[in-house]
């Protein structure tokens, strides 16, 4: 099942402007792809571990190999376009 992390910190203002977004697209996508929420400060050497330079950052992930990753904040239809585009890539 494929699943999109969002990469972000409870400091960054773009990372809680785009929550809605996040959860509007988690609401459509949802139960067919997994959406995750990963605290960098937090989880900080798991975010190194997934290079993440900036947030937000979203990536997406099939059978455990990351496939797509998108840097910046965006709107609810950019991000379920970036998602529906990034599933259809593989």
């Amino acid at each position: 099942m494929p699943v999109v992390v969002d990469f972000w910190a409870p400091w960054c203002g773009p990372c809680r402007s785009m929550a809605p977004a996040f959860a509007q697209a988690c609401a459509e996508f949802e139960p067919q792809v997994r959406f995750a929420k990963l605290n960098t400060e937090n989880e900080q050497q798991l975010a190194a571990h997934f290079n993440i330079r900036s947030i937000p950052t979203l990536a997406v992930f099939r059978n455990g190999r990351e496939i797509a990753r998108q840097s910046g904040a965006l709107d609810a239809n950019s991000l379920k376009h970036w998602v529906r585009a990034s599933l259809n890539k593989t």
